[in-house]
């Protein structure tokens, strides 16, 4: 690991999001700069930080309890820059099989992602599994995509992608659906060990960015949000893969949707959705 300043500030260096510097803090490495402003953080790493710290925090309270993570809600307060950051969770709502925990990611002395996760108990339902949700293409069956021909920003120059459009007829551009295959390259944070849960935080704002309507150097449309509702957990064995059926909606005042289903090598895992912003730029 090394330092280097810019901007009067000191980067870290090295191939993760995020080295830890205290119990709650960390710092935000050279490669989670975003794609709107490649001086700001991405998101998606943060909302991996988010995804780690919940658990561990859940972890040391409660040990081997059997709670799961079902629902995890992202509210962006705002942008926040390349660097330290810190992280603080409270339970809301305690409970022995239902439990609300909220944390707080902060930069720069104050609060730039405030998130809610619900843990719910386990239950043997398998002999009702039934998931009706859509599945793609292996990734196998689509072209690579650089990513980085659409966006800016050293964390996305990290994410590995397959993608093709939903149907002939479809162009990248229509927002009828978009299928892709994404895969953070870097752990989030620097030698500890991450859950597959968190790996999948850390890639799952990059639907924003998949099937754009319109080209990003020609409109603004960031997200405000990002909700996620799980059916259960990722594979251990995935790899870092994680395929998106994703869909876009700009409305006629500036509002805008993207929903995703998303899934694994063994299907389908959860539905996402993030409300957007869409701002045309004079």
């Amino acid at each position: 690991m090394r330092t280097f300043a810019m901007s009067g500030r000191m980067l870290i260096m090295t191939n993760s999001y995020f080295v830890r510097t205290g119990p709650n803090d960390f710092t935000g490495t050279e490669f989670t700069g975003g794609g709107w402003n490649p001086a700001e953080q991405h998101v998606a790493p943060g909302f991996g930080l988010i995804a780690h710290v919940l658990q561990q925090d859940f972890a040391e309270r409660r040990g081997d309890d059997p709670l799961q993570m079902s629902r995890v809600s992202f509210d962006i307060y705002g942008v926040y820059a390349v660097g330290p950051v810190s992280v603080e969770t409270r339970v809301l709502r305690p409970g022995r099989t239902i439990e609300l925990v909220e944390a707080t990611l902060s930069a720069g002395g104050r609060a730039a992602i405030v998130a809610r996760a619900w843990f719910t108990a386990r239950f043997d339902t398998d002999s009702l599994t039934d998931v009706n949700l859509p599945t793609i293409p292996p990734r196998t069956d689509m072209p690579t995509w650089d990513i980085t021909e659409e966006w800016d920003g050293k964390f996305l120059t990290t994410v590995d992608s397959h993608r093709m459009v939903r149907s002939a007829g479809h162009s990248e551009r229509s927002g009828k659906g978009v299928m892709a295959w994404l895969r953070a390259g870097l752990p989030v944070v620097a030698g500890e060990e991450q859950s597959t849960t968190t790996t999948l935080f850390s890639i799952l704002d990059t639907t924003n960015g998949i099937g754009v309507l319109a080209s990003p150097s020609e409109v603004a449309f960031p997200n405000l949000d990002l909700t996620v509702h799980l059916i259960r957990e990722p594979a251990p064995d995935v790899d870092g893969w994680f395929g998106f059926d994703t869909s876009v909606s700009f409305g006629p005042t500036g509002l805008g949707l993207t929903q995703s289903v998303v899934q694994d090598e063994c299907g389908p895992v959860a539905v996402s959705s993030q409300g957007l912003t869409v701002r045309p730029k004079m």
